[in-house]
């Protein structure tokens, strides 16, 4: 019941998994990247921030020392912001360097190595205002996306309160300490709250990115019928398949007509397979396989050996072994020239006696 109407119960075959993941319709949580480049900046940030403040304290110094302010020299003036640029890029790089790693890093574990440009080809259609309501208004999800988001923002403004709740009498105290004192403060609470939105922020983007993964699984599900119809593209039409075999084995009986009437003996298993063999002492060092069939084929070289009189003799390990073991063209292997001998020896007899009677 399913099947006639279309229910999309089967799962996607890899063909259009890859066809979705060329057009860019992958799991991904953007969030997920943003929540660890600040999870790991801040991280950093702790671990070298003082060497960070260190070198900004020192440029600072220099900038508003009396010997740079009383300097009016616009060649010394361009020197000392061309060097302001260098240290704070020094002092910046290791913060920048480590959040592109940590920005790669985490694409690469969402969506592997991967590069389309289906997605950065312009759409114009997306610029139609009425589909951007529409997925406000339309169908509920936009008052679902809208509730979740408010319910986000709510978490995030709580978790930011936990951050500040215990340090409320400090806060309120902060006029009776130094200036040193209020910026480490300060710095203590900003840092706190940073990095206890972003530990939230990855925990929602987290299940953010398993929604999504959830989500494209249904988009790819396939109903029955279109498994058939993507299965038979793949293999091709059957009655083109059944026509290219017609052609094939027809091509392969006319080679039988010509190689089978040459043959000295046929050995057969008896109708599963059919070996046609040829011997030639002047010619060949060993006997040689002209033809050989299983089913249909090894009927079609019994009849051409039977409308030819070529003798059809009934060895099943033997014909079993050199069809499996010899290809057409090829002599036959060492350990078979013993049982083909005396198949030939039986032959060569029979005919010779068939000669005499004719004679």
């Amino acid at each position: 019941m399913a099947e006639d109407m279309g229910d999309k119960t089967e799962a996607p075959t890899p063909k259009r998994r890859s066809e979705a993941r060329e057009q860019g319709n992958i799991a991904r949580s953007p969030d997920l990247t943003a929540a660890v480049v600040i999870l790991g900046l801040m991280m950093m940030l702790k671990w070298y921030g003082e060497g960070l403040v260190k070198a900004l304290k020192t440029l600072m110094a220099e900038v508003l020392s009396g010997r740079v302010l009383a300097d009016t020299n616009l060649q010394n003036l361009f020197t000392l912001v061309l060097r302001m640029i260098l240290t704070t890029a020094r002092a910046m790089a290791p913060l920048l360097v480590g959040a592109i790693v940590i920005a790669v890093l985490i694409n690469l574990m969402q969506v592997g190595l991967f590069f389309s440009t289906k997605r950065i080809q312009p759409n114009f259609g997306a610029l139609n205002p009425t589909k951007g309501l529409s997925r406000i208004f339309g169908g509920g999800n936009g008052i679902v996306q809208l509730l979740m988001n408010t319910v986000k923002m709510c978490a995030l403004a709580l978790t930011a309160y936990s951050a500040i709740h215990g340090r409320m009498a400090q806060i309120v105290t902060v006029q009776q300490l130094t200036f040193i004192q209020i910026f480490g403060l300060g710095a203590q609470i900003v840092y706190s709250i940073i990095v206890r939105i972003t530990i939230l922020l990855l925990v929602l983007a987290i299940v953010d990115y398993i929604y999504q993964r959830y989500k494209i699984e249904k988009s790819l599900k396939m109903t029955k019928q279109e498994v058939k119809d993507e299965m038979k593209a793949m293999d091709g039409d059957p009655k083109i398949k059944s026509r290219r075999r017609q052609i094939a084995i027809q091509m392969v009986t006319q080679r039988f007509k010509k190689d089978v009437p040459t043959a000295d003996v046929v050995v057969t298993n008896p109708t599963e397979f059919a070996i046609a063999i040829k011997y030639d002492a002047d010619t060949m060092h060993a006997p040689r396989v002209v033809a050989k069939g299983q089913g249909y084929l090894a009927m079609k070289i019994r009849e051409i050996a039977i409308a030819n009189g070529i003798p059809i003799l009934e060895r099943k390990p033997l014909a079993r072994a050199l069809y499996k073991l010899c290809d057409v063209g090829q002599e036959i292997p060492e350990q078979f020239y013993s049982a083909v001998a005396e198949i030939l020896a039986y032959v060569y007899e029979l005919s010779g006696k068939l000669r005499k009677q004719s004679a």
